[in-house]
């Protein structure tokens, strides 16, 4: 029996617009043979939506949602290929029911697929398949994630287009004393502001660290400077760069004179974790081209 990895599933939805359950069915049943699962997915009637899903879904919402003791955050986002579609009443009330099913899940976008759908019927992946086949748009379950606090969570929605959601969404999870909400929510507005990659310099992508150190080192060999001053400028150059994107290392936005990391430890608060999303980052959007569009809707008139 073949192994059927998330990346084999990923690749069929992605060419089926099938759901992931279904996806991953249809790779067992077939021993992982692709071509095979899609005939078999196409017999079934399940790639209803693939005349769909070559389109880009790239606009939607994020939504976050926390738990009703404060302990637990969940933020998911959720694609639609127009954002029409994003402000649809239906939309919203289905996001809204699947941020609250994320709370019981592990935070992967697997468990939530999997988990019942808030509706009742079915799974979340299920009623995802629903909106598509009512709504007439593609839709993707993006990205699913999870904090849990010892304190509080507090949840950041900007600019937002309902309850719990907007294009930006964040997660802060808190420990220690004091009003931990008012503590978290600065900090949650602070994370939408910039964008930090990690929470401290321990936990930044090795991978990130050492791209930034080729560019600098890059940089100041230009100078013509020897080694040995160039690995003292490298040293300056990437304490700087991690004030730029270390969450407490950063100038808090709304007292630059302390760090993040000051700011939490005068309020007797420390951080638990964070989580931040912003509406299809990283999603490559194909651009339209009108002639294109014309001459295909022309031929043979």
């Amino acid at each position: 029996m073949a192994e059927i990895t998330a990346a084999l599933v990923k690749a069929l939805r992605e060419k089926t617009g099938a759901g992931m359950m279904d996806a991953k069915k249809a790779l067992v049943e077939n021993n992982g043979d692709e071509a095979a699962a899609i005939d078999w997915l196409r017999a079934k009637g399940l790639s209803k939506a693939a005349k769909k899903s070559g389109r880009t879904a790239a606009d939607g919402l994020v939504a976050v949602k926390v738990s009703d003791d404060g302990k637990t955050g969940a933020i998911v986002e959720l694609n639609a290929e127009t954002d029409f579609v994003a402000r649809n009443e239906t939309f919203q009330k289905a996001l809204a029911g699947i941020a609250a099913a994320a709370l019981s899940t592990d935070g992967s976008v697997e468990a939530l697929a999997a988990a019942p759908s808030p509706d009742g019927e079915g799974s979340v992946d299920d009623l995802i398949k629903r909106l598509i086949a009512t709504v007439g748009e593609n839709m993707t379950l993006r990205r699913s994630a999870k904090v849990v606090a010892g304190g509080k969570v507090a949840s950041y929605i900007h600019n937002a287009e309902a309850a719990g959601m907007g294009k930006v969404g964040v997660l802060v999870a808190l420990d220690g004393s004091g009003d931990l909400d008012e503590v978290g929510r600065k900090v949650a507005m602070h994370i939408a502001a910039t964008s930090p990659a990690a929470a401290t310099t321990a936990e930044l992508d090795p991978a990130l660290i050492e791209s930034e150190k080729r560019v600098l080192t890059e940089q100041a060999r230009e100078s013509g400077k020897p080694d040995s001053v160039i690995e003292k400028m490298i040293v300056g150059r990437m304490q700087k760069f991690y004030k730029e994107v270390v969450l407490l290392e950063q100038p808090f936005v709304m007292n630059p004179d302390q760090t993040v990391g000051e700011f939490l430890k005068g309020e007797g608060a420390t951080l638990n974790g964070f989580v931040h999303f912003k509406l299809g980052e990283g999603i490559e959007k194909e651009a339209d081209n009108f002639a294109d569009e014309v001459a295909s809707m022309t031929k043979g008139a």
